[in-house]
């Protein structure tokens, strides 16, 4: 009798694991081949009339890419890295419907949004940096710890020129002054792991493959 309730504990268990892993396979298969709505690259073109149609689809494929980051890091708090990215989010959730139906597909819960951040002095914002670079660098096949360049959410509104933008570069050793020629701010890939922000590098690594892990509700952001 033991061994048949070991056995019957053995076979939920790998039933359960089973689900997770076709679950997180079918949100990822989502997110990827989603169709945004009618009319969202209007909007983005109004909001961005320097974009061509196809960067305004280079910021659809980041966008994705911050999506798959929330859904692989286990729907933890992440946080947007981008300028252009984060307008297109935001034009997307003004779709209130489409977004709805988009994020419990995708994500099994609703996804709130929150502005664009760099590294600084919220703790929570920084791990959700982390966390996003992490993912957006296993998502390219980059290793995070020792990446030779930026993954595309990371390196999009320099690519594109975006004023005001999140421009990143890959290390900042040696530089004097953080800007551009245009005198806008550059952010280093290299700071991410680094301790120097907030005394840790929570996010970093912290990687989960459970679909539904969480610490703290609705991600990035709640």
């Amino acid at each position: 009798m033991p061994i048949l309730i070991a056995v019957f504990i053995i076979l939920i268990v790998l039933i359960a694991v089973f689900w997770s892993r076709q679950l997180a396979f079918e949100r990822a298969e989502y997110i990827r081949t989603f169709m945004f709505p009618s009319g969202l690259f209007d909007k983005l073109a109004a909001l961005r009339p320097e974009l061509e149609a196809k960067d305004r689809q280079l910021v659809a494929r980041a966008l994705r890419q911050f999506f798959m980051a929330y859904l692989t890091s286990g729907r933890k708090f992440v946080s947007m890295p981008s300028q252009v990215v984060d307008d297109l989010w935001h034009e997307f959730i003004l779709y209130t419907q489409q977004y709805e139906r988009f994020c419990q597909k995708a994500f099994g819960r609703f996804l709130h949004h929150t502005p664009a951040v760099v590294l600084g002095a919220n703790r929570s914002n920084n791990a959700g940096i982390r966390r996003v670079w992490w993912h957006s660098c296993l998502d390219e096949n980059i290793n995070p710890k020792k990446a030779t360049r930026l993954p595309l959410l990371f390196a999009i509104d320099a690519k594109l020129k975006i004023p005001n933008g999140f421009h990143y570069i890959l290390d900042c050793k040696g530089m004097g002054k953080r800007e551009d020629s245009t005198g806008s701010a550059i952010y280093c890939g290299g700071d991410i792991s680094s301790t120097d922000f907030d005394g840790g590098t929570d996010g970093f690594d912290d990687s989960s493959t459970s679909d539904s892990g969480d610490t703290g509700g609705c991600g990035g952001g709640d």
